[in-house]
């Protein structure tokens, strides 16, 4: 009862506070397709300005990604540390939240846990002191970005990334971290679920939108043709529209892509270790676009969603993320430009 009682008020101080911040005039207008690319955190610093590229596609949001770590059975998240790439920290995240602003994007921050060797799914503990501990912990993770989302006024703010496990045994903590970081910020806040996560979240009501990591497995062929993957979402597409629905939430695609390699529009996480050995097949990953557009594109529950992914500079054709989830330089680059500049549907055969 005392656990409800504290998650009610809460509520009800961030209802106050959001309403407050959604009079501000600066706010993105979110009952548009979100057209958005999943921005690679660079090493360094910017030695030129990577937003004109971004724009250049018809893009109008990116995700600023400041990662953090732990390890599985690791009750620690690890984040800001000197170790890491400049652009996933605080420092790199403001400049890239400022200079996308200057270009007139959107920005959704998207704190996110990586675990070397494993998944974020995966992450579990034998104990409630276990879990109370990483708990703390990643709460702290996510404030700290909230403050930051807040200062540099971004749009919107992802609370979490494929906790599988997590948001099944421990659902109040998500419900009680929504309502802190709503006292936090102000904005549009989502999760990023996994595609064989999303229908098991009791808490998207409590979330301005349901968000989907969209790797779907649809088409076992080195090149499915965009009809075979129109016809691989539709029991799919019937799902999520069911969940919209029930939670009468939109739903924005946190995360899509494909690599540029065979099969990529079917278990494409699997290929990720082997992609260097693979042929690139550029055909493959633009009709995978061209199928998930051509499929939601009109849907007035889809809010649109984050390419995943995109370098701050494009990769050389002998480089390694040549064959990876991004489009720059390729077939798929057109597709997204097409859909993203407000282009109608490809005709096809």
């Amino acid at each position: 009862m005392k656990v409800i009682i504290i998650h009610l008020v809460l509520m009800l101080i961030a209802t106050n506070c959001q309403q407050q911040f959604l009079s501000r005039s600066a706010i993105a207008d979110t009952s548009k397709p979100v057209k958005g690319l999943s921005f690679v955190a660079p090493s360094r610093p910017f030695t030129s300005n990577p937003m004109p590229l971004v724009a250049s596609v018809g893009a109008d949001w990116i995700a600023v990604i400041p990662y953090g770590f732990c390890r599985l059975g690791d009750s620690i998240v690890h984040f800001d540390e000197n170790k890491q790439w400049w652009g996933e920290g605080k420092t790199g995240c403001e400049e890239t939240i400022r200079l996308a602003h200057e270009a007139n994007l959107n920005v959704m921050l998207k704190p996110q846990i990586w675990i070397p060797q494993g998944w974020t799914g995966d992450l579990d503990f034998k104990t409630d002191e276990e879990w109370e501990t990483w708990e703390k912990s990643y709460e702290q993770y996510i404030l700290l970005f909230s403050d930051i989302a807040t200062k540099n006024k971004v749009d919107m703010l992802c609370i979490g990334t494929e906790f599988k496990i997590s948001v099944q045994k421990r659902p109040d903590f998500w419900r009680s971290l929504i309502a802190k970081v709503r006292i936090h910020y102000q904005g549009k806040i989502v999760y990023a679920a996994n595609w064989d996560e999303y229908q098991l979240i009791s808490f998207w009501n409590d979330l301005d939108y349901i968000g989907i990591n969209a790797y779907f497995p649809l088409v076992e062929e080195a090149t499915p043709s965009i009809p075979s993957l129109r016809k691989a979402w539709q029991p799919i597409l019937k799902n999520i529209e069911k969940l919209h629905t029930k939670f009468d939430r939109p739903v924005i695609f946190t995360e899509f892509g494909y690599l540029s390699t065979d099969g990529c529009a079917y278990n494409t996480w699997e290929l990720e270790r082997t992609m260097r050995e693979m042929p690139i097949n550029e055909q493959a990953q633009a009709n995978a676009y061209e199928g998930l557009f051509d499929t939601f594109w009109q849907k007035t529950w889809w809010h649109g969603g984050f390419m995943w992914k995109w370098f701050p500079e494009p990769p050389k054709p002998e480089s390694r993320q040549y064959r990876d989830y991004t489009p720059q330089g390729k077939l798929g680059e057109q597709v997204l430009k097409r859909w993203y500049s407000g282009a109608t549907a490809k005709e096809v055969q």
